[in-house]
């Protein structure tokens, strides 16, 4: 798998560079430099292989197993349907898999709606069409959900939707560690992280490698999905390496940001392509070096689910006053947890208090996703742990209504070690490219217009604002602000190509690390003018992959 891909860089360069109206004389200089080593860039990320099956236009159609009319759902915008669609999204499970649709018309609901097992899809007739009219928010529906890191805050404030894929154990556990009070972590390794084994430990390999050695082979299957895991040492050269290594992550206190270690291991969840002997080669390559000092293993986790899917509805909540910051009470929209190769499709969210959430949840894609109506607290949030998504052709309307005093908008959230996210073809009428601290790194934001008039958040011991390779490419910026778009002064070893002209005005941040960042600026007030116009599709060009 990795040698073809390798044999395939030659003879696709020319197509990449040569993509619409580019040639390669009019490529940025900085692409062409990446095409070289797609896989090594000190400053770009290979995101190539982001989304549900690497990226996939096509998402898996499953054969209709119930009509959610069947089981007593009533488009009456009166009759609770919440029961009827769960006992369909039940019975498409027990049957192994399949599409449950919902017709034209309003269904109000007065529970979560749960996809929580594998390859079952949710269907509506479109988001102009079918609505779900959710009439109750998280704190009712489940409890108050505090903050493991302490304080009043409502951890709805940025986990749970309303629409709620999960592995059905895994969301069981979730819910009653709520309602005892136990506040969980929400990943891949359940609620104290202690729910996992080794495979193998594996030998030292190094970033952009799409097979590794493993001690031992012999639990390893094509196919399935396994945890990379890495742990910090003494010295945080993990947290270092993260942040592209040098003077400046070194000189950097590491010890008094309990919130950021607290995500450390990093868990990387991958497919295994092939197995031969030893070497097992990945469907993605690494992310990071692999060095002895981290531990490199292989490790179970929970079930994860896979291959299920929200398609055309538009989910609407009542249209309450925005709560003040981080008291949301849980009027939230679509979330993905502990899911891989899932994904959402033709879904607005409306009047939420937040929209569209990966939390701990891997290779999946939102595509024609839309937030709208009284404004949201985060439109768009990533966080703990969630690797290698797309995001694509999302808008984030303009809110129906003021924003209430005490409230706060973010927009684009990225956060708690995430990594190779791709946000793609935006239309951001609000918000920004908000960083929670939480040291994300290798994420790419492209080809997107942006009012750039929200704000970024983060406690002080969730550490840096960015870790390395973070690129902001064909960034169109309609009210002239720098923050949090224009990054080549605050993250390190990154890359701003083709913005706007911006300012610095309203929140200023400053960088995080000592001395030179390495970053890259190119192209600084020509959006309309760099090639290619979306990086995230020349990589794929790049790789021989179509879409």
């Amino acid at each position: 798998m990795g040698m073809t891909r390798r044999s395939l860089l030659g003879s696709a360069v020319t197509v990449a560079l040569g993509a619409g109206a580019a040639s390669a004389a009019e490529a940025a200089p900085l692409w062409r430099e990446f095409s070289r080593a797609p896989f090594t860039h000190p400053q770009i990320p290979y995101v190539g292989r982001a989304g549900c099956h690497g990226g996939a236009t096509d998402f898996p159609r499953r054969r209709v197993v119930a009509d959610v009319r069947d089981f007593g759902a009533v488009a009456d915008g009166t009759t609770d349907s919440a029961p009827a669609i769960n006992r369909a999204l039940a019975a498409a499970g027990r049957a192994g898999g399949g599409t449950v649709t919902i017709p034209p018309g309003t269904f109000r609901v007065d529970d979560v709606i749960r996809v929580g097992h594998s390859n079952v899809v949710l269907k509506g007739a479109g988001s102009g069409r079918t609505t779900v009219y959710a009439t109750k928010n998280l704190t009712e529906l489940i409890g108050t959900y505090g903050s493991r890191y302490g304080g009043d805050k409502s951890s709805w404030s940025w986990a749970g939707g309303l629409i709620w894929l999960a592995p059905r154990a895994r969301w069981e556990s979730l819910v009653a560690a709520i309602r005892a009070r136990a506040w969980p972590f929400e990943g891949w390794t359940g609620n104290r992280r202690d729910e996992w084994r080794t495979l193998t430990a594996v030998a030292p390999a190094r970033q952009g490698s799409w097979t590794v050695t493993v001690a031992d082979a012999g639990a390893l299957r094509p196919g399935a999905l396994v945890l990379l895991r890495l742990a910090d040492d003494a010295d945080h050269t993990l947290l270092e390496h993260m942040c592209g290594g040098g003077p400046g992550p070194e000189a950097y206190f590491w010890d008094d940001k309990t919130k950021l270690t607290s995500y450390v291991p990093y868990e990387w969840p991958v497919r295994i392509a092939r197995v031969h002997g030893r070497k097992v080669t990945l469907e993605r390559p690494l992310p990071l070096d692999l060095r002895p000092e981290w531990s490199p293993q292989l490790t179970t986790h929970v079930s994860e689910l896979s291959g299920s899917g929200v398609e055309g509805l538009t989910l609407e909540a009542p249209e309450t006053p925005q709560q003040p910051h981080l008291l949301d009470k849980g009027h939230n929209g679509v979330v993905l947890q502990c899911a891989y190769d899932c994904w959402v499709d033709d879904v607005t969210v409306r009047h939420v208090d937040n929209g569209f959430g990966l939390v701990a949840a891997s290779a999946c894609t939102l595509r024609r996703t839309r937030v709208a109506g009284r404004g949201s607290h985060h439109p768009y949030f990533c966080r703990e742990g969630s690797h290698d998504n797309l995001i694509e052709d999302f808008t984030i309307e303009e809110r129906t209504r003021p924003a209430p005093a005490n409230t706060q908008l973010h927009g684009i959230n990225v956060e708690g070690l995430s990594s190779y996210n791709v946000w793609s073809r935006g239309d951001m009428r609000m918000g920004t490219f908000d960083s929670h601290r939480g040291l994300p790194f290798a994420n790419v934001r492209t080809d997107i217009t942006v009012n750039n008039n929200g704000r970024h958040g983060g406690d002080a011991s969730a550490g840096p604002l960015f870790g390395a390779r973070f690129t902001h490419w064909n960034i169109r910026v309609t009210n002239g602000r720098a923050g949090l778009v224009k990054i080549d002064g605050l993250a390190p070893y990154s890359a701003t190509v083709g913005i706007d002209e911006v300012r610095e005005f309203d929140q200023i941040d400053v960088p995080d690390f000592t001395g030179d960042l390495h970053t890259r600026l190119e192209l600084y007030g020509s959006s309309g003018a760099v090639r290619p116009r979306n990086l995230f599709e020349a990589q794929r060009r790049l790789n021989g992959v179509n879409r």
